[in-house]
């Protein structure tokens, strides 16, 4: 069984009832779980703490959802860096952080597929992994 990386914008639109990705989210996690291992980046998981930090989300139901579904936070290391640096040298409209989330995914050979609600992501050149589109 391969791994999904779920991109923040999923992630916060699963855990915040009120968002617009709510629902759309909540099904990807559905049919994702039945396939695939459930990962994030580490800028991911910052991003959706930050959030906590801000007090958008209570902090022990987020870091039981991590526990309960999320079967790794994956780590930004040198070569992720490097892979991030030439994705957003090649597409300067990608933001530093998306670009070090898509490399996360790019370097961990496990990952097959990287949920996101960038419409921009699928139309990034090269990449290694598949692309999949949460719209509301």
């Amino acid at each position: 069984m391969g791994s999904a990386l779920i991109d923040s914008t999923v992630l916060i639109g699963f855990l915040d009832a009120d968002d617009a990705l709510h629902e759309a989210s909540v099904a990807a996690f559905r049919q994702l779980s039945a396939s695939h291992r459930l990962v994030v980046s580490a800028i991911s998981y910052a991003e959706v703490l930050t959030a906590v930090t801000l007090g958008h989300h209570s902090q022990d139901p987020v870091i039981r959802f991590f526990e309960a579904l999320i079967g790794e936070v994956l780590p930004v290391e040198e070569a992720v860096a490097q892979r991030a640096a030439a994705l957003r040298g090649g597409r300067r409209s990608l933001r530093l952080p998306d670009a070090l989330i898509l490399a996360t995914a790019e370097e961990n050979k496990d990952v097959e597929r990287v949920v996101c609600a960038d419409a921009e992501w699928p139309k990034i050149d090269g990449l290694r992994c598949g692309i999949d589109l949460v719209k509301p």
